[in-house]
């Protein structure tokens, strides 16, 4: 994701405008490599550093407002999301799918990318 789009996310949260600073200074400018290889280094215009300390820290930032217009119970991991609702009856389902098209809609919006490959369905009965 561009610096300048996870930036103005974060200042819309309601951080300081020195803290969003800071974190600016900290995204813009790094380079990196590829370890072992001979190649120039070339400058990181998106993205977080890989393995920094203000890497989780900037991804709950990312996620942070995830949960609204779900209307649905939504579980957050450090790898994954969990949205949920007990299904009684055909109204039930109609709802979480409309929750589920909304998360969707957060996705698009947020540019992440959802792997189809991960995407589980999982009923449990009494």
């Amino acid at each position: 994701m561009p610096h300048d789009w996870l930036l103005t996310k974060i200042a819309a949260s309601g951080v300081e405008l020195r803290v969003v600073v800071r974190i600016r200074e900290f995204l813009v400018g790094h380079t990196q490599r590829v370890a072992g290889q001979l190649s120039g280094e070339v400058r990181i215009t998106s993205d977080v550093p890989q393995g920094s300390v203000l890497g989780p820290l900037l991804f709950l930032a990312y996620i942070n407002n995830i949960w609204k217009n779900t209307g649905s119970a939504i579980r957050l991991s450090a790898d994954g999301c969990v949205i949920y609702r007990a299904i009684v009856n055909s109204n039930d389902a109609e709802r979480l799918q409309i929750y589920l098209g909304r998360l969707e809609e957060w996705a698009v919006g947020n540019r992440m990318m959802i792997n189809p490959g991960k995407r589980k369905a999982v009923s449990f009965h009494e």
